[in-house]
């Protein structure tokens, strides 16, 4: 009898009560709950940041503006972000690589159009004058192609809204651009916050 008993007072002294191994199993099991809802997002974050790298760039690329060519419609510093197409309105903004450099430029004319470019710096179009609001002058700058030219199928006759400045189109070093250097159409602005829209 003293054995079991004092079997008793020592089993007694170490072995859980009901409550606790309840309240361990409890803190066990949350344990593992919040291991695996760590590890889930985490996994949700780094699919989802793949996903967004592989749509910038592959679908939506990001550019920031360098230079003054594009002023005032984009100033240096702007972010924008671009749709890869290649389909070109007259008056579109398009990124393009040119000597690895990436350039920005409006679209004036596509291909088997005529271009012109009086001495005043007027662009006509297939003999009719383009309406340019978003320039702030005009100017013939350092065009040596012979006008009228007309622009070769599959290309893109480009030129920059800072008319002086640009080096676009207008000059036999760069020319027409094809598609297969079109890194994408500008669609919207991201920087600086609340001008969005490019015209």
């Amino acid at each position: 009898m003293a054995r079991n008993s004092e079997n008793k007072k020592v089993w007694g002294d170490e072995r859980p009560s009901t409550g606790e191994l309840k309240s361990e199993l409890k803190r066990v099991r949350y344990n593992e709950r919040y291991g695996r809802t760590v590890r889930s997002t985490i996994y949700i974050l780094i699919t989802v940041a793949a996903a967004s790298i592989l749509v910038a760039t592959l679908v939506f690329p990001i550019f920031r503006i360098f230079g003054s060519s594009m002023t005032p419609t984009l100033e240096e510093g702007n972010i924008v972000a671009s749709l890869r197409t290649t389909n070109f309105g007259h008056g579109d903004l398009v990124a393009f690589y040119y000597n690895n450099r990436l350039l920005v430029k409006r679209v004036i004319a596509t291909g088997g159009e005529w271009v012109d470019i009086d001495e005043d710096g007027n662009v006509y179009v297939n003999n009719q004058l383009l309406d340019e609001p978003y320039l702030m002058d005009k100017s013939l700058d350092q065009c040596n192609i012979t006008l009228p030219y007309q622009v070769p199928d599959g290309r893109i006759f480009v030129m920059g809204d800072h008319r002086s400045t640009s080096v676009d189109s207008r000059m036999k070093e760069i020319g027409c651009i094809s598609d297969d250097l079109i890194a994408g159409k500008l669609i919207f602005r991201i920087w600086p916050l609340g001008h969005f829209t490019i015209k």
